[in-house]
């Protein structure tokens, strides 16, 4: 059976213009594509791009160029208020702070609501607040929250706010934008698993960024690693993780820790030296696939020494 496509990026950048003549590539010409039902998980260090990535997705930033075609249609036309309020409804965000990304005013019910509020989903007060107990209760909190304040939760409760406030507008796709990276480890481990249940009891699709790789492979099904705003490599998560080929992937999966003395005290650091690639004018480094959905960025000269090397 083959894999439905929901969501298509084609040659994707995102440019800001800091001064007159002083450009920052953020997001630098990407391509992948999400299909319905899967976690796509998005990796790289701080600042690779990967955040803006999902921020000009679901039209919090206009795309510099490029095409982003959800379900068929292009994300980024001009749309009517009606349309655009449709494509809302189908695409929703969970932040990465769930300090900052709660209004500290409203009550929870208001937050969780205020979709279900925008998009007339509920026809009186007391379904609107059913369905919010019904929300609440689907995150692992319960009705007593409703008329609590952000700042009388702590922060793996905010976040379960935070999920609950995304699935209130019934969504089929869910950008989570570093969703625990503010969490204790403990609580990471709580909220993945709500993730992961979440998607299978409401067949949701999610594109997941991170710079936690060891938690990436754990809800990805593909996984894209970022690097200054391309993606530099993009395969399933246990091909990716057994058999790295970029030489910045390789890097940074030798920084990760594992809970074994012995193994740390002989784990060795590879570093990324971006020199080792040397393209000139002629040659024009691409995503290519080396593999069998297996992809690298490369030249033509480095695609036949990897393909060499993989066989």
């Amino acid at each position: 059976m083959s894999k439905q496509k929901l969501l298509e990026i084609n040659n994707l950048k995102q440019h800001f213009e800091i001064s007159r003549g002083n450009v920052v590539k953020a997001v630098d010409g990407i391509s992948f594509d999400v299909y319905k039902g899967e976690t796509f998980g998005l990796v790289g260090e701080s600042g690779c791009g990967k955040s803006t990535t999902g921020r000009t997705i679901i039209r919090l930033y206009n795309a510099t160029d490029g095409n982003i075609i959800y379900d068929g249609v292009d994300v980024h036309d001009k749309k009517s208020k009606k349309d655009l309020k449709m494509f809302n409804q189908k695409m929703q965000m969970i932040f990465q702070d769930p300090y900052a990304s709660l209004n500290p005013r409203m009550k929870v019910s208001d937050i969780i609501a205020e979709g279900i509020d925008i998009h007339g989903l509920a026809s009186s007060k007391e379904e609107r607040m059913d369905r919010v107990i019904e929300l609440l209760e689907t995150v692992g909190l319960n009705k007593e929250h409703a008329n609590r304040y952000p700042h009388e939760f702590s922060g793996g409760q905010r976040q379960r706010i935070g999920i609950a406030r995304a699935l209130a507008v019934k969504p089929e796709f869910i950008i989570a934008d570093e969703p625990i990276s503010a969490l204790d480890v403990s609580i990471q481990a709580q909220v993945i698993n709500l993730l992961k249940k979440l998607q299978k009891e409401k067949k949701l699709t999610y594109l997941f960024i991170a710079h936690d790789l060891s938690m990436v492979k754990y809800i990805s099904d593909r996984i894209g690693v970022m690097y200054q705003g391309k993606i530099v490599e993009l395969a399933e998560s246990d091909e990716l993780y057994s058999n790295p080929i970029h030489p910045y992937t390789k890097s940074l999966l030798s920084a990760i820790p594992l809970p074994d003395p012995e193994h740390e005290r002989t784990r060795k650091r590879i570093i990324y030296d971006p020199s080792q690639h040397q393209y000139n004018n002629s040659e024009e480094a691409s995503l290519r696939e080396v593999k069998p959905g297996h992809f690298v960025y490369c030249s033509e000269n480095e695609y036949k020494r990897y393909k060499a090397e993989n066989q």
